[in-house]
């Protein structure tokens, strides 16, 4: 692969897809489910329409990541690649838990605690991560990737990557790897279940990693590369046959006096994984053919994603509090909370991190060199 010219379709991908995380929290107080903040009011169909989306979100993103990371280590030395993820991800990630999830969890506990300034030194000590759990994995994984990346580059690793190569090549070879991942899924999830996303949680953690991995290896190829833009119908159609099974089972009655425990997580697990890997080489390979070019806007929009995802939930949860009490219907609250969450974290990305590298430092970004 030539990793010198830029891949417009990640570019768009990335934005895309932490808007798509954006648009999902500002729609979290209102789908019923147990959240920071809670709406009286919540929809059904909401909630069921947003547990599709969740399925190949954030797997996409993690497959970006991997692929990223292949690029960056074809340009940079190791030490070099790990000075990057200290600055990029553990900076941020200690300034986001110590300055931007305490609000979350003083809104979460608002009738418990006094004042927000008497409340942070505790709140600050506690160093909770919240939605930033998945710098955390980026972190971890980003390490992990230096010895696969060596490996990939191997005599065992160039014969991995030429029988996925050879996979690619029928018509269906590529979307045949979900049975690794329905394996990995329900492996772990059966034999060492656990809930939330701490890095230590097997269950999501080697879920994650697959879409890590396979990121790292298709973008070392052409030949799987230009597979996944040539299969992107096929591949289309299998997302909708998935997504089929997905809301029939779904929807399905109560099978527990048929099927055991394990075997319905089972079933569910299978048809999340068939969406989650469909919608990623769909949404790859339509990207590929029709994303082509990266416009300046996207450029920029790359950098300030970064500081828009760590800032973004906060100050959702914040105006959220005010915007749920107030008397109105779940669709003027949703747009209220949008468009004030998005103005206001986009205002403080472009206005207050953008020109100073105090705050380029803790969001993750390059710093300005002065002119000489």
């Amino acid at each position: 692969m030539n990793y010198d010219s830029r891949y417009s379709e990640l570019d768009w991908l990335r934005v895309i897809l932490i808007f798509a995380v954006f648009l999902h929290h500002v729609l979290m107080p209102f789908n019923g489910d147990d959240w920071h903040i809670m709406n009286t009011e919540s929809s059904k169909l909401l909630d069921d329409t947003m547990v599709y989306f969740e399925q190949f979100r954030l797997p996409t993103l993690f497959f970006i990541s991997g692929a990223g990371c292949v690029i960056l280590l074809s340009k940079i030395s190791v030490k070099q690649f790990f000075k990057d993820k200290f600055t990029r991800l553990f900076i941020p990630l200690l300034a986001g838990s110590i300055l931007i999830i305490p609000p979350q969890t003083y809104i979460e506990n608002i009738n418990e605690l006094d004042s927000f300034w008497q409340a942070y030194p505790a709140l600050a000590l506690k160093f909770e991560l919240n939605h930033l759990w998945f710098i955390e994995y980026l972190i971890v994984f980003s390490v992990i990737s230096i010895p696969i990346n060596a490996m990939f580059q191997s005599r065992l690793g160039q014969g991995v990557i030429s029988i996925i190569a050879n996979m690619s090549q029928l018509k269906i070879g590529l979307l045949c790897l979900v049975v690794i991942l329905i394996f990995i899924k329900i492996f772990f999830s059966i034999y060492l279940p656990s809930d939330g996303h701490k890095i230590e949680n097997l269950s999501s953690s080697s879920y994650y990693f697959f879409f890590f991995v396979t990121g790292m290896l298709f973008i070392r190829s052409t030949t799987i590369w230009q597979a996944i833009r040539d299969q992107r119908r096929i591949n289309l159609f299998a997302l909708v046959v998935f997504s089929a099974l997905f809301y029939a089972y779904y929807f399905s009655p109560d099978l527990s006096e048929y099927l055991s425990l394990n075997v319905r997580w089972g079933i569910w697990w299978l048809v999340c994984c068939l969406v989650a890997w469909s919608a990623l080489l769909s949404m790859l390979g339509y990207a590929q053919h029709y994303l082509t070019v990266t416009p300046n806007w996207l450029k920029e929009s790359n950098q300030l994603i970064y500081p828009f995802y760590i800032l973004h939930q906060t100050v959702i949860v914040v105006i959220g509090y005010f915007v749920i009490s107030l008397e109105a219907s779940i669709s003027i609250k949703i747009t209220l909370l949008f468009t004030a969450s998005f103005t206001l974290t986009s205002a403080i990305c472009a206005l207050l991190i953008r020109p100073f590298n105090v705050f380029r430092a803790l969001f993750g970004l390059k710093l300005i060199k002065s002119a000489t």
